[in-house]
């Protein structure tokens, strides 16, 4: 198993720790980027699911070898251009960043149902919305203060 270190806020850190980070950084009182300098802190993996970092910032927290993942953007353009930095940093340094954009397919699907049933990954849903609810289900992830997921529930009828 990985040990795991989570980066959130002080109202999530312990939302973080029961779903198993071993640690938590709170990234209001420290930057998780700059600890690897101070505190010999570095990571095999980076997970970037926000993009409140830039890549050479994530470099400085990375192993030697290490991996960083972009699976979030501060919008559009941020996104693409992590996309195409990605790749020429990757070549230039000895670790390695890479993009990742999801792609449903029924394997990965059947695999996240297998997890999920087993108790190895744990969804944290924040609220849920009927389907007639979603512009306000949209403010509010716009918001920015999600602690979860935001589900978007529907019912089904069936006139037989």
């Amino acid at each position: 198993g990985a040990d795991v270190t989570g980066v959130c806020s002080t109202r999530n850190v312990e939302m973080v720790r029961s779903i198993g980070a071993k640690q938590v950084i709170d990234y209001t009182r420290e930057d998780f980027t700059k600890s690897g300098q101070s505190y010999d802190q570095r990571y095999d993996l980076i997970l970037d699911c926000v993009g409140n970092h830039s890549l050479l910032e994530h470099r400085r927290a990375l192993n030697p070898n290490g991996v960083c993942v972009v699976a979030g953007a501060k919008g559009l353009w941020d996104f693409l251009t992590r996309a195409l930095t990605a790749p020429v940093l990757s070549r230039l340094v000895s670790q390695k960043f890479v993009t990742f954009i999801a792609k449903i397919n029924k394997e990965d699907l059947t695999i996240m149902r297998e997890l999920m049933a087993n108790g190895k990954v744990i969804p944290v849903i924040d609220r849920r919305y009927s389907l007639s609810e979603v512009p306000e289900a949209i403010r509010y992830l716009e918001n920015g203060h999600a602690r979860g997921k935001v589900v978007i529930t529907l019912e089904y009828h069936n006139k037989t």
